[in-house]
């Protein structure tokens, strides 16, 4: 013969006894036809084997003083895996008499089965199998099979009505043996088996009923939260579609105002594009005739160097006795010179500045351009603004037509639910065609709801993209208005070129006059030379008194001599100054012919 499990052997018996204990219960209470108290001796029976399961197996914990073996560990689980057993654990912890683990375990039990949850309580726990491997062995009965088997022979306890005072007894103490005489069958037992049956039968029916009383009360709250929030719902959605209204409202004015100001930026646009136009074309035409000026300058400036090389040559070769007139002549022509060079520079640097000028027209022209299609872009989009609302307020109309769609079908299912209450009061034995009949309404207003959800989702997408176009015509204002900026700012530019180009003609015009002044003087040169071609300078032994005041030359009284007339003055008697811009000193000029004085410092080099 095979060897059997001990633990094996242990679990089936523990099964049996349970199967017993749970049997017997249940025929004793439908033969007792009344609630079970606690001093009923099948159930304090029923309490010994359920203690003996739940502590097959247990794992021995270590505590301070010594060690324990407990089944309140496991049972406390059911807590945390089952929300609703959180008030019977929390009774359990208040009871006062109570003071060792064992006690608070069996308080639970009889709590558990007074709710008629015992079953589903152990379950949670029999399918937790990683959280009860804390408490027990791999071979426990809880682990294994026969603890499923257990939990579902406790499922027909819920036939049992027990009224069980937990307060008073002392649970603590109790000795858990079980008494097998109970399960022992007798003549009495099956002589009764026939009334157990009818007690049986008449026993289910009662539960039945009560069964359906709790799932038609259960409907019932069902279908009031139902009403309630389908109430709710369709105040939300009126109020939305008030704010939907007001905000549409808005919108329209928005997009007036937007109009108006759209217009007015276009007048105004088309001012400033004309005006600038005409200062355009008056800039090109003042260019144009200051350029031709400028070139006439320029032309007749080479020409007078052309002429004054010449002069020159002729000069070397005339005057090549007359050494000191050679370098002051050189030196004037020097000068000349420079003052060409950088007249030279100055117009390059004008020319410069009237390309840049050009540069900056053409630019302004450019970004004229650009404004003017960005308006017309903007018209454009406004159009298509008008035609969206236009449709937003098509649907809006639907969707209170819609509504008010479903706000008869609400009252009327107000008014059928009234009936109902009614019905349900006067006649009780028709409760499952109207239930039928209210699952059917049920059904209907669920898929009113749901399409008034799929409208309101439609709208809030509409509404959102109405905010998504309004903030982007914001956004295309804000840049009209930027343009609006730039077109100021370019504005001052242009003005600040104006009075460039002002001060530009001005400084034209006083290099003009310097240069017709420089003219004269070179053609008072000429004058000069051709005096002096028929004169000859006095020597110096001979020159030795002032024509004007008569005294005889020293060194404070220094010699004078005029080009013009060729006479002779001291320092003191020629006191006529005049600037001239190619010398930085002013040259003393003759009182008689007011031509200019060469100081002579030896009796040949003047």
């Amino acid at each position: 013969l095979a060897v059997k499990d001990p633990t094996a052997v242990e679990r089936a018996n523990l099964l049996n006894m349970a199967k017993l204990s749970i049997k017997g219960l249940i025929e004793s209470a439908l033969s007792f036809g009344r609630t079970l108290d606690s001093d009923y001796p099948p159930l304090q029976q029923f309490f010994v084997v359920m203690e003996h399961c739940l502590k097959h197996g247990l794992k021995v914990r270590k505590s301070f003083l010594s060690y324990n073996k407990t089944i309140w560990g496991p049972l406390e689980l059911v807590e945390k895996l089952y929300p609703e057993a959180e008030e019977i654990a929390a009774s359990v912890r208040d009871l006062p008499g109570l003071k060792t683990p064992l006690g608070r375990a069996r308080a639970w039990l009889r709590l558990a089965l007074m709710q008629k949850k015992m079953a589903d309580y152990l379950r949670c726990l029999i399918i937790q199998r990683d959280l009860l491997s804390e408490f027990y062995e791999y071979h426990a009965l809880m682990m294994e099979e026969e603890g499923a088997v257990i939990v579902g022979l406790l499922v027909g306890l819920n036939v049992i009505d027990a009224n069980l005072c937990v307060k008073g007894e002392d649970l603590d103490s109790q000795v858990g043996v079980i008494d097998f005489s109970v399960y022992l069958k007798s003549d009495d037992d099956i002589g009764g088996k026939e009334r157990n049956v009818q007690i049986a039968a008449i026993l289910d029916q009662k539960n039945y009923v009560e069964e359906l009383n709790r799932q038609l009360n259960s409907t019932v709250s069902s279908l009031h939260a139902r009403v309630d929030s389908l109430e709710k719902s369709n105040t939300k959605l009126i109020e939305e579609l008030a704010i939907a209204k007001n905000n549409i409202i808005k919108l329209q004015e928005e997009n007036h105002q937007l109009r108006s100001e759209n217009t007015l930026i276009l007048m105004k646009t088309q001012h400033h594009l004309e005006a600038t136009k005409v200062d355009v074309e008056a800039e090109l035409q003042t260019y144009k005739h200051s350029r031709q000026g400028l070139d006439e300058m320029y032309n007749e400036a080479r020409r007078q160097l052309r002429e004054e090389a010449q002069l020159r040559q002729d000069m070397e070769n005339e005057l090549v006795v007359q050494v000191s007139m050679k370098h002051e002549i050189e030196l004037a022509m020097k000068l000349l010179e420079k003052d060409i060079h950088e007249k030279q520079d100055t117009l390059i640097g004008l020319r410069q500045q009237l390309d840049e000028v050009k540069a900056i027209n053409v630019e302004m022209y450019q970004k004229l351009q650009v404004s003017e299609d960005a308006m017309k872009e903007k018209n454009e989009i406004i159009s298509r603004l008008e035609d969206k609302t236009n449709q937003i307020n098509a649907t809006m109309k639907q969707l209170e037509q819609r509504l008010q769609q479903a706000e008869k079908a609400q009252m009327e299912a107000e008014a059928e639910d009234e009936k109902l209450k009614q019905e349900y009061v006067n006649k009780s034995e028709n409760l499952q065609n109207e239930f039928s009949q209210k699952e059917k309404q049920l059904l209907q207003l669920e898929t009113d709801l749901k399409i008034e959800k799929e409208w309101r989702q439609t709208l809030e997408d509409d509404l959102q993209k109405e905010k998504e176009t309004v903030s982007h015509l914001r956004t295309e204002t804000q840049e009209i208005v930027n343009l609006k900026k730039e077109f100021l700012k370019v504005q001052e530019k242009n003005k600040q070129l104006k009075s460039i180009c002002e001060d530009q003609e001005a400084a034209l015009q006083e290099l003009a006059s310097k240069l017709s002044e420089s003219k004269l003087k070179i053609e008072d040169i000429k004058e000069a030379n051709k005096a002096l071609q028929g004169q000859v300078w006095l020597k110096d032994k001979e020159a030795t008194h002032c024509k004007l005041c008569e005294k005889e030359f020293s060194l404070s009284k220094r010699k004078h001599h005029c080009r013009n007339c060729g006479e002779i003055f001291c320092n003191a008697c020629s006191d006529n100054e005049l600037p001239l811009p190619s010398s930085p000193k002013p040259v003393r000029v003759c009182d008689s012919c007011h031509a200019i004085l060469i100081q002579r410092c030896s009796s040949n080099v003047p």
